[in-house]
């Protein structure tokens, strides 16, 4: 049995050497749309949830207003990266009347896995006090695995008068769901997972979320591993949920959420049809 080199299948760094060039355009869009929306009246920037100081939200406003709220979650393997990086990532869904909040959260090592997973709970809660709806979840890699945390949380043991699907829909592009292998994984020094802690936090291992939806989707040109993690939520959760597994075809792991930002995609289509479940 060949011996699976897990630094290797979960570099994705390494795996595209273009990513400063990829990370450099993140930022100049972000900025272009945080100013278009701010210019606009419909930015609300550096909202509170939680008392750290990376604990907060960037509200997006679209210009009409269809009653549905969103949440994004960023990647960057629960220790890297800024929301700042992924504002013009809500230019998608605002165009056809959704309201976006681009979440920030505290990075590993100063935090746990688990302390992210509460943190985005706090979030999710935050927007639901905000606007007394329902919230449709989407995330980017640790941010994907941050999304199905999202779906498959009984939200009455979180948020007192919250209904237990208060996340009915969520949509995943290259999540990890199983942590186990990353305690292989050089990053683990940062994530300072053990057997246990890995299971608790793998969404895969959790109850299956019946009766809401859940899209996993990949870039075709991604390691075997994320290609797996992808596969194996669906398989887990589509007995009592629905589910959907997609590969992009030609995007690798930075590539593959550039459809998030364009209103006409189809990608953007999809998740304003998760929307309207909410």
């Amino acid at each position: 049995m060949l011996k699976i080199d897990y630094d290797v299948e979960y570099d994705n760094r390494a795996r595209v050497p273009e990513h400063p060039a990829i990370f450099a355009r993140w930022d100049k869009d972000a900025a272009a749309y945080r100013e278009e929306a701010s210019r606009a009246g419909r930015a609300e920037l550096g909202l509170a949830y939680g008392p750290s100081e990376r604990q907060f939200i960037d509200l997006f406003k679209p210009e009409k207003d269809a009653g549905a709220v969103a949440l994004f979650i960023h990647g960057g393997y629960w220790r890297a990266l800024h929301p700042s990086a992924f504002s013009h990532v809500a230019r998608g869904l605002n165009a056809h009347g959704v309201t976006v909040g681009v979440a920030g959260y505290d990075l590993c090592p100063k935090v746990t896995v688990a302390d992210i997973i509460g943190q985005m709970r706090a979030a999710t809660l935050y927007l639901w006090k905000r606007f007394g709806k329902c919230v449709f979840v989407y995330g980017h890699s640790a941010g994907g695995h941050l999304a199905g945390a999202m779906l498959a949380t009984d939200w009455t043991k979180f948020g007192p008068g919250a209904p237990a699907d208060l996340v009915p829909a969520a949509y995943s592009v290259s999540g990890v769901f199983d942590l186990t292998p990353l305690l292989h994984a050089s990053m683990n020094a940062d994530l300072r997972l053990d057997e246990k802690q890995a299971h608790a936090v793998s969404p895969v291992f959790w109850p299956v979320p019946a009766g809401r939806v859940f899209d996993s989707l990949v870039g075709g040109i991604e390691s075997s591993e994320f290609i797996r993690q992808a596969k194996i939520i669906v398989d887990a959760w589509q007995a009592k949920a629905q589910t959907r597994f997609e590969i992009i075809a030609g995007a690798n792991h930075f590539t593959a959420i550039d459809p998030l930002s364009d209103p006409q995609s189809a990608m953007t289509a999809r998740m304003l049809e998760l929307c309207r479940r909410t």
